[in-house]
């Protein structure tokens, strides 16, 4: 019998425990558990109720005694977001959720600490006010007992695996994601955090993606009535976990992470940091096999999941099917707005903010939900055509098909619109990415799967695609034009 390997997979706002194994040349994947991910504000802050979630990763281990001895566990999850340990080990306060209001004006505050362009060239992050450096920095600023009292950081999955096996190590991706770490270096940008204030001793050492971080604690098996197994390091950050599922053949390739963030990037053998990658806000983030990820982070179906909710609160209880279905019905190139506008970020009633900024840009207000829908649908995908351009720039590549991977590829429409738009074939699939990556690299670990290309062409065989090719690229071109003089992009 071959391994079998459990994977947690934590979104922003649900998370699944999913056990996969190597059949023949096939990943096998039964899901086993799905729980909700939901915020906690609570005077006046926004927590994830870590706690709650680490009540479901142990679910998610008492529901695995069911299919036999498990080899293994790893955990991916979101960026930037962490947890600050005392001395012994103790967790200071739940995390803090990346829409918090925190970090508002903390990336001024951190540029009269360390210039922008200088910042950008030591990190080669894309510069975004909820990433952890400007958290800190809010800390050092509004809090400092609290930083003085704590003595590590560590980022949400590593936090995970802490609790799980007592490990305090940053796994690579996942690090790469704070604008405190030096991505040809491979390790913490020691000099940054020194301009900013934040300790060095809060930096934990580093583990390399697919690295074995200890055994599931005594306690733990205890509790559970479960036999110990490898708590392994996999790219803690899902989207690299899900990087490592694109089912691509060719060298050079461009792909879309998609779900509540859209995550468009390429695949290359080292980081990117030019005045061009400066000027553009791309960001480089380390992946599996000592590769980088070029990326555009784009705010992505959180801005349907969010309105879905404001119309719910409305009694309006729609379906995300009939959503679709009222965009499809609405006028085409009706109005566009940026979906990367500072004020579609927070939490709230996102249809009333499109109508705002449609009317203070000078464009019709989309006054019904289908023009609401459409609008954010095209928005979306005229996007991701100023992202692909982008990369393009940055790189000197031209890519001619676009994976696209995550819950996103459920959304047929948006993979219609996407390739009309962008003007490329688009490859959807697999939609469990991210489990499908954290699967791979446990099996990797354990030396069932040999590396990184070979677990593609598993994945290949593994998962159905499917395949969306432009149409009406006159149309798109004119709609381009227009979404760029709108949104400030020419």
């Amino acid at each position: 019998m071959g391994r079998k390997v459990l994977a947690i997979d934590f979104g922003a706002s649900s998370g699944r425990a999913i056990i996969g194994s190597l059949e023949g040349e096939k990943l096998s994947l039964t899901e086993i558990h799905r729980f909700s991910n939901d915020p906690v504000i609570l005077g006046g802050t926004m927590y994830w109720d870590v706690l709650r979630l680490f009540h479901e990763i142990k679910q998610s281990l008492i529901k695995s005694k069911e299919y036999g001895r498990i080899d293994s566990i790893a955990i991916d999850t979101w960026g930037v977001d962490f947890g600050l340990l005392d001395k012994d080990g103790r967790l200071l306060e739940n995390p803090v959720h990346y829409r918090d209001g925190r970090t508002a004006g903390m990336t001024e505050k951190a540029f009269g600490l360390i210039g922008k362009d200088e910042l950008y060239a030591a990190t080669g992050n894309q510069i975004m006010e909820i990433n952890t450096a400007f958290q800190l920095l809010s800390l050092a600023e509004n809090r400092p007992e609290l930083l003085e009292r704590a003595d590590k950081l560590l980022m949400m999955p590593d936090l995970f695996a802490y609790f799980l096996c007592g490990s305090k190590r940053a796994e690579l991706s996942i690090a790469s994601t704070t604008q405190l770490f030096d991505q040809g270096k491979r390790d913490w940008a020691y000099e940054v955090a020194d301009r900013l204030g934040i300790k060095r001793t809060l930096l934990p050492k580093v583990a390399e993606s697919g690295s074995v971080l200890g055994k599931l604690s005594d306690e733990i098996c205890e509790e559970l009535d479960i036999p110990p197994c490898d708590v392994i390091a996999v790219c803690g950050h899902d989207t690299q976990s899900a990087l490592a599922a694109v089912p691509a053949e060719e060298k050079d390739f461009a792909f879309l992470s998609s779900g509540t963030w859209s995550l468009l990037g390429t695949e290359l053998d080292a980081p990117v940091i030019s005045e061009s990658s400066a000027a553009l806000n791309v960001t480089n983030e380390q992946g599996y096999g000592k590769k980088t990820s070029l990326l555009k982070n784009i705010i992505g179906l959180w801005l349907i999941q969010e309105s879905r909710r404001q119309w719910i609160r409305e009694g309006k209880n729609y379906s995300f099917a009939e959503l679709e279905t009222a965009a499809k019905a609405a006028e085409p190139f009706y109005c566009f707005i940026d979906p990367d506008a500072p004020e579609f970020t927070p939490a709230g009633n996102i249809p009333r903010r499109i109508r705002e900024y449609c009317v203070r840009t000078g464009q019709k207000s989309p006054d019904t939900v289908g023009q609401t829908m459409r609008c954010i649908y095209e928005s979306l995908a005229l996007k991701y055509r100023a992202a692909v351009g982008q990369l393009e720039k940055c790189t000197g590549k031209k890519f001619g098909t676009l994976y696209v991977i995550g819950g996103g590829t459920k959304d047929k429409f948006l993979s219609e619109l996407t390739a009309s738009a962008c003007n490329m074939t688009v490859s959807a699939g697999p939609t469990e990415a991210t489990a499908l990556g954290n699967i791979a690299v446990q099996l990797i670990c354990h030396g069932e799967i040999a590396d990184l290309s070979h677990a593609r062409r598993i994945i290949s065989k593994s998962e159905e695609v499917s395949r969306f090719y432009p149409a009406d690229t006159k149309l798109w071109d004119e709609a381009y034009e227009r979404f760029c003089k709108v949104t400030g992009l020419l």
